[in-house]
């Protein structure tokens, strides 16, 4: 059976050791890195399937790491914060990240996270079939989304998003037009939702809006008090 792949990135030894026996026990194989550099490179040479990513290290710190990644990659990440502080985990999912643990932490619940984002990623590269056959290709206008593929386009451009981004949007464009409200976009986006917060999902429908209306695709819409939709085009 496959093991999935974990990247660990934090400059205290202490904590990398944790994570280390708690995921390894869980299944998962594990690799470390101390700071933002290392994990760079290990991320080219190893290619993980997740990367646990501490925010403030030295040389390069964890948010300059997932802008790096994120220029070429939606891989998993899960942030880990020593700020109890919402706008600290907030700035985090913006950049791309796709969950946050406080520090100090549960290994239980750092495990039961890494998880939940992996089911999600496998979920996204599942078949999602109807009565009859599988709907592989969802499309809305020019906005395309290939489930295959993992990728969305808007007449023929690239757009790259995370899992989460990915979950949300697949989520608006089934059923164009319809409001959607914050639970029920965690329900069907979101694999571990007790621990969501509103605020999480508005920060990533927010990016999500930020990633489309770059390429023109100005299609999500606010419905104060209520939720989000996408416009029917």
């Amino acid at each position: 059976m496959h093991r999935q792949k974990v990247l660990v990135v934090d400059d205290d030894p202490h904590i990398r050791e944790v994570l280390r026996f708690a995921l390894e026990k869980a299944g998962f194989d594990i690799s470390t890195a101390e700071d933002g550099r290392q994990a760079l490179h290990c991320f080219a040479d190893q290619r993980p399937d997740l990367v646990v990513l501490d925010i403030m290290m030295p040389e390069m710190d964890g948010t300059d790491v997932c802008r790096a990644l994120r220029q070429h990659s939606t891989i998993p990440i899960v942030f880990l914060s020593s700020k109890d502080d919402e706008v600290d985990r907030i700035i985090g999912l913006e950049l791309g990240g796709d969950d946050y643990v406080t520090k100090p932490f549960s290994p239980r619940e750092l495990v039961a996270r890494v998880r939940a984002v992996l089911r999600r990623t496998d979920s996204q590269a599942e078949a999602h079939t109807d009565s009859d056959a599988a709907i592989r290709i969802l499309k809305n206008g020019a906005l395309t989304l290939d489930q295959d593929r993992f990728m969305a386009y808007w007449q023929e451009q690239d757009v790259i998003l995370t899992v989460t981004e990915f979950g949300i949007l697949r989520t608006l464009i089934t059923h164009p037009g319809k409001v959607y409200t914050r639970d029920e976009i965690m329900n069907s986006a979101y694999d571990f939702h007790n621990i969501v917060s509103d605020r999480t999902i508005d920060s990533h429908v927010r990016r999500l809006r930020s990633k489309l209306n770059a390429v023109g695709a100005g299609l999500i819409e606010t419905v104060h008090g209520v939720g989000y939709k996408l416009r029917a085009c």
